[in-house]
């Protein structure tokens, strides 16, 4: 794939290519993945891996010529699929998931909630919401919750699915959830200065916004009997367009081709927590894999039990409800049982 930062990206290591050859391929032809956000990155890896294995790949993506490019490239693998998919706008994620409907008659086996943007302007979706709260996650919750009938028919159909999301080191940046972030107040967080710390606690609270559901939606998945795994991984530090982005859009004073290729593993190397997810035989339900590096910042993937702030009750029941009233109208996809 391309290198986002020129000539002096970082390579793929020794270590990747070992772990994507150890990666269990049997059956993937059978197999149905949805990832979001493949048109660079560690999306890109992760739909490479999957289309080059056998197994039907669907990426979402918003519509753009970057994403068309990307599953050019990826369609030269396997089988692929793209639907238009906006994140920004939960019109455009439903229009996607009707799609899915029509397609994917025999299930979903995974959905791999990767797509993110980070540290952006203070400015509201057309939703209303802050556009990295919707993009990072309600949108997110919105597809498990769209797409949960065809997650489960797989798991009867093959033995389990998985939905897995994408936190980051960011999520230590907070010590708790904060309701008003999964509110209707795009524009009236904080403002766009990137030296008042705003943009980055928005970011931060969508990354624990990750893990908070990763642990609710797993407590409701085991309450229910269901044979859906939840999961969630973060990348480390890892060279991917998402620093160009937040560059681009004043989130930093700098660009990040001064120091990333330096201090970065590649984007192959950062997919292999999310892959491990997506992929292993032996994850459970609820498990979290970062690198096993110094400071989560780079290396093999190793699971490690989340942070108070990701499994707090109060947190989970609080966002689960918020998401609830904003993508669901209020009506829960998948109640506890009484």
């Amino acid at each position: 794939m391309s290198a986002p930062y020129g000539s002096a990206a970082p390579a793929p290591s020794a270590a990747f290519r070992a772990f994507a050859q150890n990666l269990p391929a049997e059956g993937l032809e059978r197999k149905t993945v949805v990832i979001t956000g493949t048109t660079s990155g560690i999306g890109f890896v992760a739909a490479s891996v999957y289309a080059s294995r056998g197994a039907r790949v669907i990426t979402l993506n918003r519509p753009s010529q970057r994403a068309a490019d990307a599953t050019s490239r990826l369609g030269k693998l396997g089988n692929v699929h793209a639907i238009d998919c906006d994140l920004a706008d939960f019109a455009s994620v439903r229009r996607a998931c009707t799609e899915m409907h029509k397609t994917c008659k025999d299930g979903i086996d995974v959905l791999a909630l990767n797509a993110g943007v980070m540290a952006l302007k203070d400015i509201a979706t057309v939703d209303g919401y802050d556009v990295q709260m919707q993009t990072n996650h309600l949108s997110h919750f919105l597809l498990t919750k769209e797409l949960f009938v065809l997650l489960e028919r797989a798991a009867e159909l093959r033995g389990e699915a998985r939905v897995v999301s994408h936190s980051s080191l960011a999520r230590k940046s907070t010590l708790r959830l904060l309701p008003e972030y999964l509110q209707k107040k795009g524009g009236e967080l904080g403002g766009d200065k990137w030296y008042t710390g705003a943009r980055w606690t928005r970011y931060g609270q969508t990354k624990l916004a990750n893990c908070v559901f990763t642990s609710e939606l797993a407590d409701r998945l085991k309450a229910n009997g269901s044979k859906v795994k939840a999961l969630v991984a973060a990348p480390g530090v890892a060279a991917t367009n998402l620093q160009i982005t937040t560059a681009e859009d004043g989130g930093m004073p700098f660009s990040p081709s001064w120091f990333m290729p330096y201090i970065a593993q590649s984007s192959e190397d950062g997919a292999m927590p999310l892959l491990t997810c997506m992929a292993a035989h032996d994850v459970q339900n609820g498990e979290f894999y970062v690198p096993s590096g110094l400071g989560e910042l780079w290396g093999a993937p190793r699971g490690i039990q989340m942070e108070r702030s990701g499994t707090d009750e109060a947190s989970r029941a609080m966002l689960w409800k918020a998401s609830t009233d904003a993508v669901c109208d209020g009506e829960d996809f998948l109640p506890r049982p009484h």
